[in-house]
């Protein structure tokens, strides 16, 4: 019996051995195997606007939208999108659905343990908003017994409830930008990036940044882990769309300013 045990773990042992060897290949061989089929396969949500999300006539627009084309193109690809709720967008990875999600994906210590990230596209910063007409408040110290419109269970109204506002619940941004235009809020605290947006598509609002918070949070495009060929061959197209300005141009469409930084 000595003999069929020692088959058998010899058997288990050769399998391991391939099993290891074709995850292996499979890491080291995706950036060729995008380069032969000639699509990169991205991962996005495509109702999260200004970032992902359809135009009136159904196409499949957006920031991240065309950073994920302008990085397949310079690749020498072409971009394949494949849309999924949020929820289902990184585990999409692990299937082998796609080989990137480009979804303003935030870069955590938590998601860097499992997967990789490019170098950051794009940050935001919470930012306090008042009325333009409004200077009583300057800074998050002088929340401090002001209303502050926001969605109880985020992060932003952790942050106001912290700086001693008294929370006046909304069910997003855009109701609480609409209660701090008709004074039934002193502030909100939210993105940057989607003030910038609500700015680029009413730049007459009767509303700003009051202030920034120093912290920022980044966003990277996210693809399995130990494809380091994949993550360099984005990195230089990222770099050269910085270097050329397309990355401007691209930015400075959707926002108004250069959201890099």
């Amino acid at each position: 019996m000595k003999w069929l045990k020692s088959f058998l773990v010899a058997g288990l042992l050769q399998v391991a051995a391939v099993s290891s060897f074709s995850a292996v290949a499979w890491a080291e061989a995706d950036l060729d195997r995008i380069k032969a089929d000639g699509v990169l396969k991205i991962g996005t949500e495509g109702t999260y606007a200004p970032f992902t999300y359809h135009d009136a006539s159904g196409a499949l627009v957006g920031f991240d939208v065309e950073i994920g084309r302008e990085v397949a193109k310079r690749i020498g690809v072409k971009a394949e999108f494949l849309e999924g709720k949020w929820d289902g967008l990184i585990a999409g990875l692990d299937a082998r659905r796609y080989d990137a999600v480009i979804n303003q994906v935030g870069i955590t210590e938590a998601r860097k343990a499992k997967y990789d990230f490019s170098d950051p596209y794009i940050t935001s910063r919470a930012v306090l908003i008042v009325r333009g007409d409004n200077d009583r408040i300057k800074s998050f110290a002088d929340l401090k017994g002001k209303k502050s419109a926001q969605s109880l269970t985020s992060n932003f109204g952790k942050l106001a409830e912290a700086s001693g506002a008294q929370l006046v619940g909304t069910d997003g941004f855009d109701q609480s930008i609409q209660l701090v235009l008709n004074g039934r809020a002193d502030a909100t605290i939210n993105d940057s990036l989607s003030f910038l947006d609500f700015k680029k598509h009413k730049p007459d609002a009767n509303v700003k940044i009051a202030a920034t918070q120093d912290n920022a949070d980044q966003s990277g495009i996210i693809v399995r882990k130990g494809e380091a060929k994949l993550v360099a061959a984005i990195n230089e197209a990222l770099a050269a769309m910085k270097a050329d300005g397309t990355y401007t141009t691209i930015s400075q469409k959707y926002f108004g300013a250069d959201v890099s930084k």
